[in-house]
C-alpha cells in the first residue's frame, strides 16, 4: 500500500499567515517557513505581533472563513485519494486548518494545535512532536507502507527525504537552488505525472 502525505499550505491552499497579513496590513505577518527555516522563532515572531496589534483567533479565522483552495488543488487531491491513503502533513493549526477539509474532500490531517486563552488571544502553541512530518513519514515506512511526498517549504525537506519519493511543489527559488536533489514542478498536472511514475503501480 502506498500512502501520499502533503504539505498543506502553498500546496493545497493558499499560506493562512499572508493572508492574514493582506487583510491587516502587517507585512511582518507574510513570513513563513520558506522564509524562515526554525519554526519555533517564526511562531514566537507571529505571537508577538498578533499581541501588539490585539489580534486573536477570531480575526484570523473570518479571513480564513473567507479562502478557498488553490484552482486545481481539489481536484489533484480527488486524484489521490483514488490511488492512495492521503494524508496532509502540516504545521498549521487545527483551529486554521480543519474548516478547510471540507472542501478538499476530508483527508486526514496531522498538525499543531493554539493555546486560545478565555478572551480569544493565541497566547501560545503545542508541537505535535518535534520534526513532526519526518517522523510521520518514518512510522508509516515502519508499518511497510511505501510513501511519495510533496512539499514546498524549509519544514518539508526531511519529509521529502524521508519519502520513498518527494518532490517540491510551487516552492521559491531559494529552497530549489539549495535542495537540488528533489525535482521541482510547478503545476498539479506535473505534480500528478510525479506521483503516477513514482507509483509501484500503473496508475491511470
Amino acid at each position: 500500500m502506498e500512502i501520499a502525505c502533503l504539505d498543506l499550505e502553498g500546496v493545497l491552499i493558499p499560506e493562512i499567515w499572508i493572508a492574514f497579513a493582506n487583510k491587516t496590513g502587517i507585512p511582518s505577518l507574510r513570513l513563513t517557513t520558506r522564509d524562515i527555516p526554525d519554526y519555533d522563532v517564526l511562531m514566537k515572531q507571529r505571537l508577538r505581533i498578533l499581541a501588539e496589534h490585539g489580534l486573536g483567533l477570531k480575526e484570523i479565522q473570518a479571513v480564513i472563513a473567507t479562502m478557498q483552495p488553490i484552482p486545481g488543488a481539489v481536484e489533484f487531491v480527488a486524484w489521490l485519494r483514488r490511488h492512495f491513503q492521503v494524508v496532509i502533513l502540516s504545521d498549521t493549526f487545527y483551529e486554521f486548518a480543519l474548516p478547510m477539509m471540507p472542501l478538499l474532500g476530508n483527508p486526514a490531517l496531522l498538525c499543531h494545535k493554539l493555546v486560545v486563552d478565555a478572551e480569544g488571544r493565541v497566547t501560545d502553541y503545542v508541537i505535535r512532536q518535534t520534526d513532526p512530518k519526518t517522523k510521520a513519514v518514518t512510522a508509516f515506512k515502519s508499518l511497510n507502507y511505501r510513501v511519495i511526498a510533496a512539499g514546498d517549504s524549509y519544514n518539508d525537506i526531511g519529509m521529502l527525504g524521508a519519502a520513498d519519493a518527494g518532490f517540491l511543489f510551487h516552492a521559491p527559488e531559494k529552497v530549489i537552488n539549495e535542495f537540488p536533489q528533489f525535482v521541482s514542478v510547478q503545476t498539479y498536472d506535473d505534480l500528478r505525472e510525479k506521483f503516477r511514475a513514482a507509483s509501484s503501480r500503473n496508475l491511470p
